[in-house]
């Protein structure tokens, strides 16, 4: 990362100014109203055209979905490292929690009445291999995601959980009042010995930063096969599960560079949220650019090269008929465009211009989740399907995001206080006795 010295307000001087900047009320009646737009477009298709409701909510869920769990695997690795310079900008990363619960409920919705209108092995086709019709049967594939799903949410949410107390215990009175509730329980463990409580928690966010990035990883694999990959029946690669949840922490990154540029101006944190921290997470929205193209890349080479029935058709099919201008668009918005515009440090420090690939990445990814999903539904057809049932559907998923992050972000502080006002922010560094809280030598 820059090489950036950090120099933080006093605690009061940043309670102050957190207090005097709350989330707009206005922002949160909007993503409601986008929200419940999208619930009534959605429930009329389930009257009009239930299959093609279903499956509009099925992309859409895991475009979000993804990119939530990613930002909290960022706050974790944040944690797993010891980074200092992501200090003032890790919560915003941390507020993506808000929606997994919700994600998790939506998940139950795809498992139970959706799932015969997304999954074509759900009745419509006869599954070809014993083997596959074994790892497809229903109870299992439905506890399989229930498991995979639900561990992410439970430990997530306990990462967070132990990261938000610390600042709800030394800021009180901050915070909405319809979460003085969550708040109070917070508070009810919290000691005010801050050395202890900071090693305690520092110990164990540790270990639950681990289980974060363990189930972000093992578990999107087996949801990018069963989501995704098993709705073409006869197609299998060894790269799929990657590119899935690389694309949701390429546009983690992407999205998290934006809302920083928005909390920075809003919280009037420039002095906190410095130049550097641009220039950081445009050389990581960079990195994560010319991964998530590699590994694309290489799973059409690979197809290309061995040329084998049983995997070209599955790009034969997206570069044909409707389906070609959509899947010729995708590389363009998720890596020419934001590969060649971030390659420089003043496209990364100019935030408009970060601004502009930032959204193209947003888009390309956004589209890569729908070219996998429906062309596997739909082969070939002729017209392609997108219109109001999916517009409509990822407006109204943008705004039920939307509103789980502002309602996080408004109960508790936006901003990791304790950690930065401290005075043992960096003994973090250093393993003591838990007992004593002296330091341990080196060789312990």
């Amino acid at each position: 990362m820059s090489g950036q010295h950090y120099h933080y307000p006093a605690r009061e001087a940043f309670a102050q100014r957190l207090q005097a900047a709350p989330v707009p009320a206005r922002l949160r009646t909007i993503a409601l109203g986008m929200a419940l737009l999208g619930v009534g477009i959605f429930v009329a298709g389930l009257f009009s055209n239930p299959a093609r409701a279903w499956q509009a909510l099925h992309y859409n869920w895991l475009y979000f979905a993804t990119v939530s769990s990613a930002g909290v695997a960022f706050a974790a690795v944040q944690r797993i490292v010891t980074a200092r310079w992501s200090r003032p900008v890790v919560r915003f990363a941390e507020g993506y929690v808000a929606f997994i619960p919700v994600a998790f409920v939506i998940l139950l919705l795809l498992l139970f009445p959706g799932r015969e209108h997304i999954f074509t092995w759900a009745g419509r086709e006869a599954i070809p291999t014993a083997e596959k019709a074994a790892y497809l049967e229903p109870t299992f594939f439905v506890l399989r995601g229930i498991f995979f799903f639900g561990l992410l949410t439970v430990v997530q949410l306990a990462f967070v959980w132990q990261s938000v107390r610390l600042d709800v215990g030394v800021l009180p009175e901050y915070g909405a009042k319809w979460a003085a509730g969550l708040r109070a329980k917070m508070r009810a463990a919290f000691t005010g010995d801050e050395r202890r409580e900071l090693h305690t928690q520092h110990s164990l966010q540790g270990k639950l930063a681990v289980a974060v990035i363990m189930s972000f990883v093992v578990g999107w694999c087996f949801m990018a096969w069963d989501y995704s990959m098993s709705i073409s029946l006869h197609f299998q690669q060894t790269m799929y599960a990657w590119i899935v949840f690389m694309g949701g922490w390429l546009n983690m990154m992407m999205s998290l560079s934006l809302l920083s540029m928005w909390w920075r101006n809003h919280l009037k944190m420039q002095d906190v949220v410095t130049i550097n921290h641009f220039w950081d997470f445009g050389k990581l929205c960079f990195a994560f650019t010319a991964f998530f193209g590699y590994i694309s890349f290489s799973q059409y080479l690979v197809i290309w090269y061995g040329n084998m029935p049983e995997e070209t058709h599955f790009y034969r099919l997206r570069l044909s008929g409707v389906w070609k201008s959509v899947t010729q668009l995708i590389p363009i918005f998720a890596f020419v465009l934001p590969f060649f515009g971030l390659i420089s440090k003043a496209a990364k420090v100019y935030l408009p211009t970060f601004v502009l690939f930032s959204v193209c990445s947003l888009v390309g990814v956004y589209l890569h989740r729908y070219i996998e999903i429906y062309p596997s539904i739909y082969g070939e057809a002729a017209t392609l399907p997108f219109g109001l049932q999916e517009i409509g559907t990822t407006i109204g998923m943008l705004g039920l995001w939307g509103f789980c992050y502002l309602s996080f972000m408004d109960a508790f502080p936006v901003m990791r206080v304790f950690m930065m006002t401290t005075p043992a922010r960096d003994e973090v560094q250093v393993p003591v006795d838990p007992r004593t809280m002296e330091p341990l030598p080196a060789h312990e």
